[in-house]
């Protein structure tokens, strides 16, 4: 039976000096550390048969995925499924004791953790994912395909196909800058899921990251 490994990952470290969330804001570009990240997970992966790399629409996704495609002498496909989750506090700081949370005027936002009110529905999220992750498979049949997206999509997608319930606690994300969450099928079958950091660990509880 044909296997094919469909590798979920998060896109490196971005410049953001202010600590602003910024969602799917333009201009976003990684860091120094995001790009050395980046070319870590191309230089892991060299040697893999890789037969096509799908990335975000956002910056940050498409200089993550950069290093990967040239390895393999291949054109980044742009896909919108793959794109950060849409949430209301974009543009702002929202780490705890600073910023958004702590203004009465956005507290009507966090009324529903579990949907979640002030973005993008889980179920949504995983469901466009899951579509990217079918078209890279079908894409990359007997191969191993790359798909480069953001935190919340990659872990939301992870905790759908493990028959997790969606909300969570987002602190404890196990999904570390350039991340791999690696998507395991025999045929149609997805019979694993692997986890894994080849350029280190990161703290999920660090917003903008």
């Amino acid at each position: 039976m044909t296997k094919t490994i469909v590798h979920m990952m998060r896109h490196g470290e971005v410049y953001n000096p202010d600590g602003i969330l910024y969602g799917r804001l333009p201009g976003f570009r990684l860091a120094d550390n995001g790009r050395a990240q980046a070319q870590a997970v191309a230089d892991v992966l060299a040697d893999h048969h890789i037969a096509a790399v799908f990335a975000s629409p956002l910056q940050r996704a498409q200089e993550t995925a950069a290093p990967i495609a040239a390895s393999h002498g291949l054109e980044i496909i742009t896909n919108d499924d793959l794109i950060e989750a849409d949430n209301q506090f974009e543009g702002l700081k929202v780490a705890v004791g600073d910023g958004a949370l702590g203004k009465p005027r956005h507290w009507t936002k966090l009324r529903d953790p579990f949907t979640p009110s002030w973005g993008e529905p889980y179920l949504h999220i995983a469901h466009r994912m899951l579509s990217a992750a079918t078209k890279a498979r079908k894409e990359g049949a007997g191969h191993e395909v790359v798909c480069v997206s953001h935190q919340l999509p990659v872990y939301t997608l992870r905790r759908f196909l493990e028959g997790r319930r969606l909300w969570h606690d987002p602190r404890v994300r196990q999904c570390s800058l350039a991340s791999l969450t690696s998507l395991i099928y025999e045929g149609d079958e997805l019979v694993d899921i692997v986890y894994s950091e080849p350029a280190g660990a990161s703290d999920p509880r660090i917003t903008g990251a």
